[in-house]
């Protein structure tokens, strides 16, 4: 299995993502992907303290909550054959990186997860308020008391974790892992451009979120009528072009020689990619687990990458 970043982190190459727990997927059927996606090999489960504050009736942690139940239902010995990834800045109770903030929402996180430590420990999204120095102390902290084990950086610019970079080296205080980018075959800008270098040359294993479009790239929304009255409407809208769904055409003629489906290929293209690790998908129901798992066995020759590159250059950044 591929290590994450310079960290001793082994971990499965598809990353399931928690979003979708306590919004579109209740406890029980939840439990039932998590236990799937284990029985299949994954170990790596994405989440965050925020999760999911948007949904009506939600105050954030549903999705943190649900995984801890999970957990304690499993045992010492299903929590150590799991890496946990969570994040902090986006809860309603814990917005920012101040440092006192950070303490709080993390120990907060941890009583949500019940656990005693969180594997990677994720800065949601840059706090411009707080100085970099607050925040990274307060992660060293976390650290050095044996809360986090690791921690990444997710949704920061290039100049930000240059910055971080800086900050740690000159500190001596642990180095990032892994950065979480938004990054698809439909949007792979900035992060090729501004991000990839930097995450190569700092060993920073790539965790991509949004990997499947918010489910444009599954095949499933040809047109705008199928969107409508879905739960992500909003997040798929923004996908929509004749160039967006010429890349859909594109996997799907090469899911069709694979024998597979096209969010499957879609996430293949996602593991071919120099410094990705493991990217990040969701199932809503255990049906659609199948597809997420599969893409690791699929090898895209050199052919049908040069396809989606062509289709997928063509789209609008």
């Amino acid at each position: 299995m591929p290590r994450l970043g310079s960290s001793d982190l082994e971990v499965h190459p598809l990353a399931l993502g928690g979003n979708t727990f306590g919004w579109t997927s209740d406890e029980a059927e939840s439990h039932a992907v998590l236990d799937a996606f284990v029985e299949a090999g994954g170990d790596f489960v994405d989440t965050a303290d925020a999760y999911s504050a948007w949904a009506p009736g939600n105050h954030g942690g549903e999705s943190e909550t649900i995984i801890g139940s999970w957990l304690k239902a499993g045992g010492a010995s299903r929590r150590d054959a799991v890496v946990i990834g969570t994040k902090v800045s986006q809860h309603p109770d814990f917005a920012g990186l101040g440092a006192a903030n950070v303490a709080a929402a993390a120990d907060a996180s941890l009583a949500r997860l019940q656990t005693d430590r969180i594997d990677l420990y994720w800065a949601h999204f840059d706090d411009a308020e707080t100085p970099l120095e607050e925040t990274l102390g307060a992660f060293h902290a976390l650290q050095e008391a044996g809360k986090v084990r690791h921690v990444g950086i997710s949704n920061y610019s290039a100049d930000r974790i240059r910055e971080w970079i800086s900050i740690v080296q000159r500190e001596g205080w642990a180095m990032p892992v892994a950065l979480q980018p938004h990054y698809n075959l439909v949007k792979r800008q900035p992060f090729e451009r501004e991000l990839a270098p930097l995450a190569s040359a700092h060993e920073l294993g790539v965790t991509p979120y949004w990997s499947l479009a918010a489910g444009f790239l599954t095949g499933k929304y040809r047109t705008r009528d199928d969107i409508a009255g879905q739960a992500r409407s909003s997040s798929v809208e923004g996908y929509f072009s004749d160039e967006g769904l010429a890349v859909v055409a594109a996997l799907d003629e090469i899911a069709t020689a694979h024998d597979a489906s096209i969010a499957s290929v879609a996430l293949a293209w996602l593991q071919h990619q120099p410094t990705v690790v493991a990217p990040i998908a969701s199932a809503r129901t255990l049906e659609q687990l199948p597809d997420l798992m599969a893409a690791s066995s699929i090898r895209l020759g050199a052919d049908e990458l040069a396809s989606l590159e062509t289709a997928s250059a063509a789209v609008p950044e």
